[in-house]
């Protein structure tokens, strides 16, 4: 995963519904212009990701609709579209194929993801 470091002063930590030590750290680096959510297993860093601040905005719109019950969240209006042509954002070269992205065919879709309900655990 790369070098760890103590969470920077801006930040948080959440619990997963799953429980068994597992967690989502939410960091903010300004040097890098990036918010970065890793997901951790116990002292165990399993995996992370670099967000642009500029799509902050785009992730608050769509968590907004969500506890607002609707069903589909609209970005924030003046939001735009992440720069390809900036360095710092990272450019996605083709789509996965489809056996490895569980059927999904085209580009990204916006909108509500099939609910699924959890399992029960006695």
């Amino acid at each position: 995963m790369g070098e760890v470091l103590p969470m920077p002063t801006l930040g948080d930590l959440f619990a997963d519904t799953r429980g068994e030590d597992r967690t989502m750290r939410v960091s903010y680096h300004p040097e890098r212009e990036a918010v970065v959510l890793s997901l951790w297993s116990g002292g165990v860093c399993r995996g992370s990701f670099r967000m642009p601040v500029g799509d902050v905005p785009r992730l608050l719109a769509l968590l907004g609709g969500i506890t607002a019950g609707g069903a589909t969240a609209t970005p924030p209006a003046g939001a735009l579209p992440p720069d390809r042509t900036d360095p710092r954002t990272a450019a996605v070269t083709r789509a996965p194929a489809a056996e490895r992205a569980g059927g999904a065919t085209g580009t990204a879709q916006r909108g509500m993801l099939p609910v699924v309900p959890a399992p029960r655990v006695a």
